[in-house]
């Protein structure tokens, strides 16, 4: 199935089962926006769980904040939001659709990286266990032909971007033929740059208000906070600030579903050190974060960095995990060396001093930033797509059905356990409610009996809920359920008593957080 169908599958999915709705759906929606359903808040809640737990638990020099979403304006000045935070668009004449021209670019390099996974496909099947992938991508004429695009391509998209040449970023568009997916022509305007800020107003009568933001990231509520944190905390260098919290932008382009939208949520950790260390601790944190993806067991071949072609005005050293979706390797995680660009800024903008006191070296120095930074959408979207499965599953009676299973980790799984009787009478649903009185304060379950036993272990499936219980006759009489595993399908008969701790230690964290480096 190509990955685009699979891709439609999943947004359907999402829909169907509770996770991610269209905001305002019943007035034909809001672009770009949408809400969480009844199991998507409770998988969204558990991601941000395992971040916040590894990030301030697992580290007793970070610390967390929650900043306010309303900030003074003059901040957003200070951190270049105002004057430099763009995204390079592009119109098409014909369909009178915006694009943003960077994307459009990537995806040219993403078709070229796709015409060498399907080599890499055809050749996995024709040579099958013998088949050397690292010598095949070294030695294939097609692959080296493609990949050979790839890097003119990079080079010339990176010296644009670097030059900040719009005339070029252009030309690249007319010379590789790239065109409007809705009209098919390379009508295009001008490339032009567009703020990506909401503004608003704040002030009791329309004279007398102030224009403020509503802010693009949530890092600058971190760096206000600085003193605050390191003296109330007694903070010694290094350490950090973590913060979840919502952020908004004004895209033009959001598309891909929840991909990019114009309010998301942000995971971001800053971390203080001394100038000079900064590339060591980027280095250790560019690691330590792809062991937190890699952690969660979707495939190490799924994960990559990609070193930014151009980097920000404040960094020196910068990359992005990426995940491969259906819709190609996209960035999740970015990982920057910001410098002491931001600190430095509001130290000269509200002139107050933002140091730390070395009491090794005796001196004061405003310290240097490495930034940790995850949208909590794309990475609901990434484990959403790497947990969905379609498969085929062969009955009893040797029937031939097929099955769709949200893999999800256990500890993530928004449901933990149902619990369902095998029939509506004889006192099975009371003895399935007794197991579920006794498991609700310490996970989430749901109690389930509605249709056959095997439509509702479906259901399940397609929920992703890693346990089903089954109250049966049998119960009544010595106190055993029958438990179902949603990976394997296989059952087993366990204790009532026993079943408490069983689930808690499969989808305990725990398991997770000592995969970590």
């Amino acid at each position: 199935m190509a990955q685009e169908d699979i891709f439609k599958k999943l947004v359907a999915h999402c829909k169907e089962y509770g996770y991610v709705f269209q905001s305002s759906e019943i007035y034909d929606g809001l672009g770009a926006v949408y809400d969480y359903g009844q199991n998507g808040v409770e998988l969204k809640n558990n991601i941000k769980k395992y971040w916040w737990d590894s990030m301030v638990k697992l580290h007793e020099n970070v610390v967390g904040i929650d900043s306010a979403i309303f900030m003074h304006p003059t901040i957003w000045k200070a951190s270049g939001h105002v004057d430099a935070f763009n995204d390079p668009l592009i119109d098409n004449k014909d369909s009178k659709k915006r694009y943003r021209a960077d994307v459009l670019i990537e995806d040219q390099i993403a078709k070229f990286e796709g015409k060498i996974e399907k080599e890499v496909t055809k050749a996995t099947k024709r040579f099958g266990e013998s088949f050397d992938k690292a010598q095949f991508l070294e030695t294939n004429p097609r692959v080296l032909a493609n990949q050979e695009k790839i890097d003119v391509l990079h080079k010339r998209f990176a010296d644009a971007l670097n030059a900040n040449d719009l005339e070029e970023i252009r030309q690249i568009i007319l010379d590789y033929k790239i065109v409007c997916p809705i009209s098919g022509t390379s009508n295009w305007t001008d490339v032009r740059q567009f703020n990506l800020m909401f503004s608003t107003e704040m002030g009791s009568t329309a004279e007398g208000a102030n224009t403020v933001f509503l802010r693009p990231e949530t890092a600058q509520g971190i760096f206000v906070n600085y003193l605050n944190v390191q003296k109330t905390g007694r903070m010694k260098l290094p350490f950090g600030i973590a913060q979840i919290g919502k952020a908004f932008r004004n895209e033009i382009v959001a598309r891909q579903f929840i991909f990019r939208m114009r309010e998301f949520e942000q995971m971001e950790m800053q971390f203080f050190v001394k100038p000079g260390t900064e590339l060591d601790w980027f280095g250790k944190w560019k690691e330590t974060r792809m062991s937190w993806h890699k952690a969660l067991g979707f495939g190490e071949d799924n994960y990559r960095f990609h070193e930014h072609e151009k980097l920000a005005h404040y960094a020196n050293a910068a990359v992005d995990v990426e995940y491969r979706f259906p819709f190609g390797f996209k960035e999740v995680e970015g990982i920057h060396s910001r410098t002491d660009f931001d600190l430095k800024q509001h130290q000269e903008y509200s002139g107050k001093k933002i140091q730390y006191f070395d009491p090794e070296l005796g001196e004061s120095y405003v310290p240097y930033v490495v930034e940790t930074s995850i949208g909590v959408d794309r990475m609901f979207l990434q484990v959403m797509a790497a947990s969905y499965c379609e498969e085929e599953v062969t009955s009893a009676n040797g029937k031939v059905d097929k099955r769709v299973v949200l893999r999800l980790p256990a500890p993530l799984a928004p449901i933990k356990l149902a619990v369902m009787p095998l029939v509506k009478k004889d006192g099975l649903p009371e003895k399935a409610r007794e197991i579920i009185d006794s498991m609700k304060f310490d996970f989430n379950c749901q109690y389930d009996e509605k249709d056959s036993i095997g439509k509702r272990y479906r259901r399940q499936d397609a929920i992703g809920t890693p346990f089903c219980v089954t109250v049966d006759h049998q119960s009544l009489e010595d106190n055993t359920v029958t438990i179902r595993y949603r990976d394997t399908m296989e059952q087993e008969r366990i204790a009532i008593d026993k079943l408490k701790q069983m689930i808690s230690d499969n989808i305990s964290f725990t398991g997770l957080y000592s995969k970590l480096k």
